[in-house]
């Protein structure tokens, strides 16, 4: 199983890739890609597409994990970026990835146990579940580790219920 996890953003868009291997979990890729906002919208999507098909394709990606968005202040804002969740949704069905979405606060209660934590105290777990990791320069890359273990490990629990079953 990989799990590609996305906080998609139309300036700056975290990621992270993790294996799950029997039962150890590896860290594959992770970091952001940032849109350049001289470049035309069509542009900045195409180069968003091109980038998460890279990763999706080189990593083998079986599933995209997502937080669902929420409107806030600016409908604009929430429209632009439906347009690159759409791109992912494409992606994840063209290259036979499961596409996972996740609550805001589920993904934050699943990493720190609080379901209204900061991004500040994700990014403080998510430092301390990977030791190894360099603080990012960006808390969207935390973020997308975030939803990235949230994936993780709800088709964890996915697989042993049907193991059960």
């Amino acid at each position: 199983m990989v799990v590609l996890g996305v906080d998609p953003g139309f300036r700056v868009t975290g990621f992270g890739v993790l294996k799950k291997e029997g039962n150890k979990s590896f860290l594959l890729d992770h970091g952001y890609l940032k849109l350049p906002p001289s470049k035309h919208l069509s542009e900045r999507i195409s180069i968003f597409h091109d980038f998460f098909l890279e990763k999706i394709v080189h990593w083998q990606v079986t599933d995209v994990a997502l937080e669902t968005p929420f409107l806030g202040k600016n409908a604009q804002n929430f429209l632009k970026l439906g347009y690159l969740r759409g791109i992912l949704y494409l992606l994840a069905h063209k290259n036979g990835a499961e596409l996972l979405e996740f609550a805001p606060t589920q993904v934050k209660q699943s990493v720190t146990g609080f379901g209204g934590a900061s991004k500040e105290q994700v990014a403080r777990v998510i430092m301390q579940l990977f030791p190894r990791l360099i603080t990012p320069e960006k808390l969207d890359v935390t973020d997308a580790l975030a939803v990235t273990l949230c994936g993780l490990w709800v088709n964890k629990r996915l697989l042993a219920l049907n193991q059960e079953n």
